[in-house]
């Protein structure tokens, strides 16, 4: 049971802090905004480099940029937070009903991944060459993300056994 109560929590945790990045998104939203605006444009990476005609100049798009990335943080906490809930309710069901009840805690969980994975380390990272920037480098708040992330999913994916529930 303990490790049940382990998978559940961190599943929770992950709903957690995902939910107050996006409620920082959303309640300071030009601080924020302003990071994916510089991101997209480009304009602190090292002068000169070749990688420039990829910079988003167009304010609409840093808008669209910017929901999107709102949209699928409330998405991926959504899911954690509805997946803990089917967790902590199948907690005292045998191991394969806790097993079923995994399937929309992994989908958040995964969604939370791909969220660090591709928009923010390998298009924010790469494309944009964010990892250039001194100001704008969003990097190691991303591969955090990921890292928690993974090592929750990581665990919650382990199979149950019935020897768990005593």
């Amino acid at each position: 049971m303990t490790l049940r109560l382990a998978k559940i929590a961190l599943v929770f945790t992950v709903a957690f802090y995902t939910s107050l990045i996006a409620l920082n998104n959303l309640f300071d939203y030009d601080s924020n905004f302003q990071y994916v605006r510089h991101v997209l444009m480009m304009d602190s990476t090292f002068p000169g480099n070749r990688g420039m005609w990829r910079a988003i100049n167009s304010p609409m798009l840093h808008v669209f940029f910017y929901w999107t990335v709102i949209l699928w943080e409330i998405g991926s906490a959504a899911l954690c937070w509805w997946g803990g809930v089917y967790l902590a309710r199948a907690s005292v069901g045998d191991a394969d009903e806790f097993q079923r009840s995994k399937n929309i805690a992994i989908a958040g969980l995964t969604l939370n991944l791909l969220l660090w994975a591709i928009a923010f380390l390998a298009v924010g990272g790469e494309w944009f060459l964010m990892w250039q920037s001194k100001t704008w480098n969003g990097e190691g708040s991303a591969f955090r993300m990921f890292t928690i992330a993974g090592i929750v999913l990581i665990l919650l994916a382990q199979p149950e056994t019935d020897s768990e529930n005593s």
